[in-house]
């Protein structure tokens, strides 16, 4: 769909959360992520000027483990009455609308470029609190009711660990270390634990970041119900690190800073879960490489950006080397 038709077609769906005459104007498709268009425009009325977020979904196979847009508009306007810190959304996109799957929030200012937040002397002040304030950030989503939720999917270790192996079949590829992970996951299985909300890809480049810290958390499309310690074990897998690998916390901060910010904030932690879903994260993001690169080669959706991702499911491999040799796995 080329900008114009966007643009009029956008202008016409805001009449629904937007009184009194109004015009949009400076709308432009941002770079993002590969599982939805986001573009930015600014909003006229009277004499003020606000600018918005519109979030498009890709067309395309969807993503088994993921939601549509409408959920995650619902699930991020939950959330954000609920006190988590998100992007307010003021429109949800309609079929009428002849724009897809979409909804329309507020745009917060700040940075989501992972090398810059970890490299530029400007963020070295957030940096240092990151992790602490990641942990408070997690808690505040872990508490967050969720009996108004319940079309979200269960994905808690056992119905996960099903929906990545028929996800993984469906490939048709072996990875000899994925089939070994996999029944490494199947044995050290956690506990079974308390249900919460789980955002499911808090981590560098879905934290919008000022030189204060964390000043909003995006994407919610993988949203689900499960074990809280999820959030905790993706945010820890090395791919979020960006070449810090030292600071295991997305490369700005250590693991005790990050479970001091959880604890401090009423968040219940079990260390060795974090560990598990640290593993099954890893898994998780190498079975997604695989995908967004099989999405390009298909002819599904042909992007520079999908096939790039196909390079780092060797680094996920060797990120698995690395986790089941620990001590902690054994």
């Amino acid at each position: 769909m080329d900008k114009a038709t966007v643009q009029q077609r956008l202008t016409g769906a805001l009449a629904r959360s937007i009184s009194g005459d109004y015009h949009i104007d400076s709308l432009r498709l941002l770079t993002g992520g590969s599982a939805a268009q986001t573009w930015r425009f600014t909003l006229h009325q009277g004499d003020g000027a606000e600018d918005f977020i519109l979030r498009l979904a890709h067309g395309g196979e969807p993503f088994e483990m993921g939601i549509d847009k409408r959920m995650e508009a619902i699930v991020q306007s939950h959330a954000v009455a609920h006190g988590v810190l998100a992007p307010q959304i003021i429109l949800v996109i309609e079929p009428e609308d002849q724009l897809g799957e979409g909804f329309v929030m507020k745009r917060v200012e700040g940075e989501t470029i992972p090398q810059k937040i970890l490299r530029q002397e400007r963020f070295a002040a957030a940096r240092a609190g990151m992790a602490r304030q990641s942990g408070q950030l997690l808690a505040d989503i872990h508490r967050v009711p969720v009996t108004a939720l319940d079309f979200l999917p269960d994905l808690s270790v056992e119905p996960q660990l099903a929906a990545l192996e028929r996800f993984y079949a469906g490939f048709g590829e072996a990875v000899p270390l994925f089939d070994y992970t996999f029944r490494w996951l199947q044995q050290n299985r956690p506990a079974a634990t308390r249900k919460t909300l789980v955002h499911a890809d808090f981590r560098n480049g879905n934290l919008m970041v000022d030189e204060s810290g964390i000043v909003s958390i995006l994407d919610w499309e993988l949203a689900h119900l499960g074990d809280p310690m999820e959030d905790l074990g993706w945010l820890c897998v090395n791919s979020w690190r960006f070449g810090n690998r030292s600071l295991p916390v997305g490369g700005f901060g250590t693991r005790e800073d990050l479970y001091r910010g959880y604890r401090e904030t009423g968040g219940e932690l079990d260390e060795d879960a974090v560990f598990f879903w640290e593993v099954l994260g890893v898994l998780k993001w190498g079975l997604i490489c695989l995908y967004q690169t099989g999405v390009h080669l298909k002819g599904i959706d042909r992007s520079v950006n999908r096939a790039a991702i196909g390079r780092r499911v060797s680094e996920t491999e060797i990120d698995l080397l690395s986790l089941l040799s620990d001590a902690r796995a054994r």
